[in-house]
């Protein structure tokens, strides 16, 4: 037996008679065995508990929520883009660097969200309703009716909920702005009593298009028709494409403002 021999021979002997040996995560381990070298490799995200990088999309609704997450995981090559037609801004916080690739797998989205009022006025622009289906309406909306005032569009609201059985015979438009609507009593004890209602052609809402984001001015113009079932009555909005635009472009600034990165128009690939 060479000198080679007996010390291959100490060091298994050594070997056999030490305790088990203690797997730390996070390292390589190799032991000899009578096969050979045996490897172990607990350097994985399943023995460590830590992934090997970030991932995922994270969704928010309003600017304030996408400036607290960037501010924690942005770093100088992240990349922001913005696109008006999904309403979207998107960060990709692993963006590719100037000289090298990253995963680009970690990234964060804006999705603006309608509020209910803006989707509700938006619903039935342009829609004529009868008269007390009107009247409810605008009951139901008063919180976002500013000019004439909240007070003044009840007590239309509750003319046009009393004179339910009559029968409208015309409409003019007055000098002041306002439409005349006239009618004659058909109940029986009030039968061929004439009498008028006058409602404002034109009258101002404010709404919120987005949920978290500012509100808008919005003017809406009265639209009627007298038919042989009653008066039908509603409203058209002035431009309210426009005022969405308006208000996603808000919001785009909004962020842009907090942030020392440019945004893009686009999405990300």
């Amino acid at each position: 037996m060479t000198n080679l021999d007996n010390a291959q021979t100490i060091v298994d002997t050594a070997l056999r008679a030490a305790p088990p040996a203690v797997l730390e995560p996070g390292k390589v381990h190799a032991f000899h065995t009578a096969a050979g070298v045996k490897t172990v490799d607990l350097t994985g995200p399943d023995h460590t508990g830590i992934p090997p990088r970030k991932s995922g999309t994270t969704t928010v609704r309003d600017a304030e929520s996408f400036l607290a997450y960037w501010t924690k995981h942005h770093d100088d090559d992240s990349e922001v883009y913005s696109d008006a037609e999904r309403l979207t801004v998107t960060a990709v916080l692993d963006a590719h660097t100037a000289d090298s690739a990253r995963w680009s797998g970690h990234r964060l989205h804006l999705a603006l969200r309608e509020t209910n009022a803006w989707k509700q006025w938006l619903r039935m622009d342009g829609e004529l309703m009868k008269q007390e289906a009107f009247a409810e309406f605008l009951e139901d909306h008063l919180p976002e009716l500013l000019e004439p005032d909240s007070a003044t569009m009840l007590e239309i609201a509750q003319s046009f909920q009393s004179a339910v059985k009559v029968d409208f015979q015309s409409a003019t438009r007055l000098s002041s702005g306002q439409r005349q609507f006239q009618y004659v009593e058909t109940a029986t004890t009030k039968a061929g009593q004439k009498g008028q209602l006058t409602v404002p052609e034109v009258f101002t809402i404010g709404l919120v298009p987005f949920e978290g984001s500012q509100g808008y001015k919005l003017t809406a113009r009265l639209r009627h028709r007298i038919q042989q079932d009653g008066l039908w009555l509603g409203y058209k909005l002035e431009r309210p494409d426009e005022t969405r635009k308006t208000a996603f472009a808000d919001v785009v600034k909004a962020v842009g403002e907090q942030i020392d990165t440019s945004i893009m128009n686009g999405q990300p690939a």
